[in-house]
């Protein structure tokens, strides 16, 4: 399979390898935007790699993974600054590429309202290419600033965000509570005259203004970042005490008499056909603006209709980015590694004589798999004309976004001797263990399983990682460190829990390593105790069950309630039939394929001794009780029909806000059908079973006082 398959002619297997190949390479970017600050792929490339995800999640909804980029904001707060949690997510922004993109956000929007037909006014501003930044005011007064972080928690920049001159610190007339969301940039004329004097003093230059205003926002030492040259433009909001107004625009209208900064360029628009109109302007001032913009962000402008389309996941559904195109740049292959992933995948890596391609500077790329190296295509056609990717190859590479380029095509007329194909390896290059390609699939696997210390390391990195265990103090850098020291022998979750027990009788104490003292291990033995007590989500999540990602853990927990009650219908269950794998199945948002995986994991004898002795070391929280005061709270309900007076998304987010289980089929198990008109074989189902079944007028008048 190649990376430019067509997503409508991926069979079930090649759609699971991609998305596993994107999940990688958007995990990998996410972090060097966000953490690193040195971003090694155009923004375009990123943005190409999440709509692929987005659409092959869309056309096999349950091969969608536990590690989904389109669950995934930003990137772990870095070390070094103290972690800020914020009041209100900050989330990212889906993207849209063409004008039927952007037709079609209208149309979604429209469609969830229920809408058809009428006015719907739109705001449509440039997309600063910075670092996003909370402000919060209390009291008319800047209390704290933070950055984006993972969009739940970010890092405390309140010292460094005193210094940026178009950051007021104090506010007239402002609600009580104010959080006010933007853009830390640096101007073009800024950017060069820094650079000039880095070099004149022989300190580091930067790439691009982004990574200037990003490095200069996050000086462990403020009066760095007083020294350079950043500013601020504001655009939204998170926490507030009392409403700025009653639409996007007259909002960004009142920041600017608060004192913000706020782009000149943001306009009201009527259609998409203004909104695309506004774009092709904004597009041709780009080259004058004096700073760098990546796209047009566009947002409904009225907030009650914002607050009725709420958010997915990751994403408001009342706003969307559309991204300016794609770049492309030629530089020699110098290298080729072989990676493995989590799941014993062995994924090509390009090493490259750095080339900068739209600003950024990009030393590794993409090669998908060995048949994608050869010129061949998924069903054994040519691609690039049948030409091979060799060692030594004169190389287009393809940048679009956040996350790593891939290499696009090849300059036979460069090519310098006999060069030899490349020797995709057929044994893993971290434990010698068998390589297979099974039939049908596009990724050669590592077989070795839990002996292979590189699907081990990272099994364990995501145990660790933020939407699971999230252990203060035991990140990516400890885990492999701790698995690579045979006297902590970390090889598997439960040996976190044990390893304060452990160090205290042994004789090489983890005090006295490199890195480590008595205050730092005792920090840590504290954090992994106070990790024992943890949520059931978040327990299945950090499992790494193959297709479980965030939302699906979530749905588990929900449906089940209690760890002992997941763990023994897991146990009973049998893949394809039973009771048990009907309930599972049942559950809205769980798919055949997702079932299955986390069926499969409990019947696996090794899998399940190594969940019960980490189960053994802990406490699961049960899951968050529903509200009490709710008519149908703990009630699994199924909709069915035609809604007339709601769409069926507000529908399930309104039943589900009323602490409801929404469940996509009818069985013994439901407790309320709404059918619509057009109910079929559920509203029948549901009769024979005796379950009480309601019109949407009677739903709504049973939920409206809630």
């Amino acid at each position: 399979m190649s990376a430019t398959t067509s997503i409508e002619n991926l069979t079930k297997d090649e759609a699971a390898q991609e998305l596993a190949r994107l999940s990688a390479l958007l995990a990998q970017a996410n972090a060097e935007y966000h953490q690193a600050d040195a971003p090694r792929i155009p923004d375009a490339d990123y943005d190409a790699l999440k709509l692929r995800n987005a659409m092959i999640e869309a056309r096999f909804s349950d091969l969608k993974r536990r590690d989904s980029p389109s669950e995934t904001v930003g990137a772990t707060p870095a070390d070094g600054f103290g972690k800020v949690p914020h009041a209100l997510r900050m989330l990212s922004l889906g993207n849209a590429f063409t004008d039927d993109d952007v037709t079609e956000f209208d149309k979604s929007v429209r469609k969830f309202l229920g809408l058809e037909t009428g006015d719907l006014a739109f705001t449509a501003e440039p997309k600063i290419d910075g670092l996003s930044l909370s402000l919060r005011y209390e009291n008319g007064k800047l209390v704290q600033a933070a950055t984006r972080g993972d969009g739940a928690v970010g890092e405390n920049v309140t010292a460094n965000a005193r210094t940026i001159k178009d950051v007021p610190q104090v506010l007239l007339d402002a609600p009580k509570i104010l959080e006010v969301r933007g853009e830390v940039y640096m101007s073009h004329s800024d950017f060069a005259a820094l650079n000039t004097r880095q070099s004149n003093v022989g300190s580091k230059t930067f790439a691009n203004p982004r990574n200037a205003a990003a490095g200069s926002l996050r000086q462990l030492d403020a009066s760095i970042t007083k020294s350079r040259p950043l500013k601020f433009f504001a655009y939204a909001w998170g926490e507030v005490s009392a409403p700025l107004a009653d639409t996007q625009s007259g909002a960004i209208a009142r920041l600017k008499t608060l004192g913000f900064q706020t782009n000149p360029l943001t306009k009201i628009c009527a259609s998409p056909s203004e909104m695309i109109a506004h774009y092709r302007d904004i597009e041709m001032q780009r080259a004058t603006l004096g700073y760098d913009i990546d796209g047009v962000v566009y947002k409904v402008d009225d907030l009650s209709l914002q607050r009725r389309l709420g958010f997915r996941s990751t994403t408001p559904r009342w706003a969307i980015a559309h991204k300016f195109p794609a770049e492309l740049a030629w530089t020699t292959l110098d290298a080729i590694d072989i990676q493995v992933g989590r799941t014993g995948a062995l994924s090509p890596v390009a090493r490259l004589s750095p080339v900068t391609v739209g600003g950024v500077v990009v030393a590794n790329a993409t090669l998908h798999n060995e048949d994608y190296i050869a010129g061949r295509g998924n069903k054994g056609d040519d691609i690039r004309g049948g030409k091979d990717i060799r060692v030594g190859d004169w190389v287009q590479i393809y940048r679009a976004g956040d996350v790593i380029p891939k290499v696009a095509d090849v300059d036979l007329s460069k090519r310098l001797g006999e060069t030899a194909p490349f020797d995709f390896p057929t044994t893993c290059p971290k434990c010698g263990s068998d390589a297979v390609r099974e039939e049908g699939d596009v990724v050669r696997r590592c077989t070795g399983g839990l002996i292979c210390p590189a699907q081990a390391v990272e099994k364990l990195k995501h145990f660790v990682s933020r939407a699971a265990f999230d252990i203060d103090g035991l990140g990516a850098k400890q885990i492999e460190a701790f698995y690579n020291d045979d006297q902590l022998a970390v090889k598997e979750p439960a040996d976190i829990f044990t390893l304060g027990a452990r160090d205290m009788g042994s004789l090489t104490k983890l005090a006295n390593r490199d890195g480590w003292g008595d205050t730092s291990v005792k920090k840590l033995w504290q954090a992994v105790d106070e990790k024992r007590e943890i949520p059931v989500a978040r327990l299945i999540f950090a499992l790494g069950i193959r297709h479980v990602g965030e939302n699906a853990s979530n749905l588990l927990a929900i449906h089940y309630g209690t760890w002992s009650t997941f763990e023994d219908a897991m146990t009973q269950a049998s893949v394809g039939e039973g009771a048990g794998w009907d309930d599972l199945l049942g559950i809205d948002g769980v798919g055949a394929v997702m079932a299955a995986s986390v069926v499969t994991t409990f019947h696996q004898s090794a899998e399940r001794a190594s969940i019960d002795r980490l189960v053994a070391q802990l406490r699961p929280q049960d899951s968050a009780r529903p509200r009490s005061n709710s008519p149908v709270a703990g009630k699994t309900v199924v909709f069915t029909g035609s809604l007339e007076k709601m769409t069926r998304a507000e529908a399930k987010a309104r039943a589900e806000s009323l602490g409801a289980k929404v469940s996509g089929s009818v069985s013994a198990k439901t407790d309320l059908l709404i059918a619509g008109p057009g109910a079929g074989s559920k509203a029948k189902k549901a009769t024979d079973l005796g379950i009480e079944t309601m019109d949407e007028d009677g739903w709504l008048a049973l939920t409206k006082d809630v």
